[in-house]
């Protein structure tokens, strides 16, 4: 009977609810393994009395993130921790997407813009997007005009001050028409993918909770969808086994889809979407957990 901590996150205001969460843990215990949801900072957590860590919804890591990756270093010291410790590390920085387009995987263009980098060289002739390299549900994240320069920069201003590092990328049009697509990956194969409207409104301010997912519906992924989310999983550095995978996209000017996140660390999974994914799921965590 293997022993499965699913990794979350102590409840708060500004943290979503994993509905996920018991539906996995019920359905790991009905197929024979002794499962339980884990909070990832409970120090009196005995993480090698498991034989695998799931990090499923520490949602709340980007506001801790030098606290979540020395705890996931340390985890891994002890049992198997999926996904594993330097893919953590890795996407826990969106400037990860850097390396992807570097490997010649299609995103969206981002520019990085570090404490100490001053705000010069903001679009001047179409809308971009402002949100921190670590953070997730669009916190800090906000959409502007080239008329909204000062507003922009005030929170530019705000996360250096922070200590957050921004990527400055353009306002994907596409998104308003054919939406982000999220293509769902478990044990190397494509779970389901799903489908959402634009998060990010003109005039919303970053610091504004958002609906992280809205009007999400099922998606059949194209071809050439499904062939950007593998070459993207295949350019993770050092091509390692992944447990878990969601890679999102959206059309670019030329129609073409392109990354615009690759979530490896703690991604929705949207299974009250897609019940069906459940058994999927349940197998391949079964899987992970006898390779000790």
């Amino acid at each position: 009977m293997p022993r499965i901590a699913l990794v979350t996150c102590s409840p708060g205001p500004d943290i979503s609810i994993d509905r996920d969460l018991p539906v996995l843990v019920a359905a790991l215990r009905a197929a024979g393994a002794e499962a339980e949801a884990v909070y990832w900072d409970d120090d009196a957590v005995d993480w090698g009395g498991y034989d695998l860590a799931v990090l499923r919804s520490t949602w709340d890591y980007s506001w801790r993130a030098t606290e979540f990756l020395a705890w996931a270093q340390r985890c891994a010291k002890v049992t198997r921790l999926a996904n594993p410790v330097g893919v953590v590390r890795w996407n826990a920085d969106k400037r990860y997407l850097g390396d992807l387009a570097e490997a010649g995987v299609p995103v969206v263009p981002t520019r990085y813009m570090a404490p100490g980098d001053g705000f010069d060289g903001l679009p001047v002739d179409h809308e971009y997007v402002v949100k921190p390299t670590s953070g997730a549900g669009a916190r800090f994240a906000a959409r502007y005009t080239p008329d909204e320069h000062d507003t922009a920069v005030r929170q530019l201003a705000r996360m250096h001050a922070e200590g957050f590092t921004a990527m400055v990328q353009p306002y994907v049009q596409g998104i308003d028409v054919s939406g982000e697509r999220a293509l769902q990956f478990y044990g190397g194969r494509l779970l389901h993918a799903s489908r959402k409207g634009a998060v990010l409104t003109s005039g919303t301010p970053y610091d504004e909770k958002k609906v992280a997912h809205p009007d999400l519906e099922p998606w059949t992924p194209t071809p050439t969808e499904l062939a950007i989310a593998v070459r993207a999983l295949a350019a993770v550095p050092e091509a390692p086994e992944l447990l878990y995978a969601r890679v999102d996209l959206v059309d670019g000017e030329d129609g073409e889809p392109r990354v615009m996140e690759l979530e490896l660390v703690e991604p929705n999974l949207f299974l009250s979407l897609h019940p069906g994914s459940v058994p999927g799921v349940v197998e391949a965590v079964l899987a992970s957990a006898a390779q000790g």
